[in-house]
């Protein structure tokens, strides 16, 4: 049986990608900023769940708990946050960005779908949601110096993002991995429960 690689995610919109790349752009210039291997920015998705290589008959099933915890979570704002990095800003190997807004109805909509996906067999995180948006992974090969530069860098630096999201709907993405990097195609998308303080 087929398999496809797939999470589940909230789509950014152009205005909010333009945002990132500037960001990325500015932490390009700065010591160290060669080292990290930068996300490109139409690649970039806030991830609730990834579910990794799942057989195509399984879809079905996926797509209806997506259906059913967005009916039950209403639509939500989020706003770009401060930078910072994993683990720590000392030996940085991934720089993310935060976010900040409705983030309780966020951690409760990833609770839905942890519970619901346990049911399917998917194996719950072992570690608490962590809201952010990846911007790159630092290089194996970048020496300790360029780390702590890149840190230093991320430390000092005011994310200084305007833009926000209006969250509607939440996605279940398709991932294929090539040599170019990896190919995102949404197979679904469920609207969340219509919300009038977001508009």
């Amino acid at each position: 049986m087929e398999n496809i690689r797939c999470f589940i995610a909230i789509e950014l919109p152009p205005e909010v990608k333009a945002e990132l790349t500037r960001l990325q752009n500015k932490f390009r210039s700065s010591p160290g900023g060669n080292s990290p291997r930068w996300v490109a920015p139409e690649g970039i998705h806030l991830t609730l769940k990834f579910l990794g290589n799942v057989p195509t008959d399984k879809i079905p099933a996926i797509t209806q708990v997506i259906e059913e915890a967005a009916r039950e979570t209403p639509e939500l704002r989020l706003e770009i946050g401060e930078c910072g990095c994993f683990p720590n800003n000392r030996r940085p190997q991934v720089i993310w960005v935060g976010l900040t807004g409705d983030l309780t109805t966020l951690d409760e909509l990833v609770k839905r779908l942890e519970s619901s996906l346990a049911r399917l067999g998917f194996k719950p995180e072992g570690r608490p949601f962590t809201q952010h948006l990846t911007l790159a992974r630092i290089s194996d090969v970048a020496t300790p110096a360029e780390r702590q530069a890149i840190g230093e860098a991320i430390s000092k630096t005011k994310s200084d993002v305007a833009a926000g999201l209006n969250v509607t709907g939440i996605c279940l993405m398709q991932s294929e991995l090539t040599p170019k990097g990896a190919i995102y195609t949404r197979l679904i998308e469920a609207k969340l429960k219509k919300n009038e303080k977001t508009g």
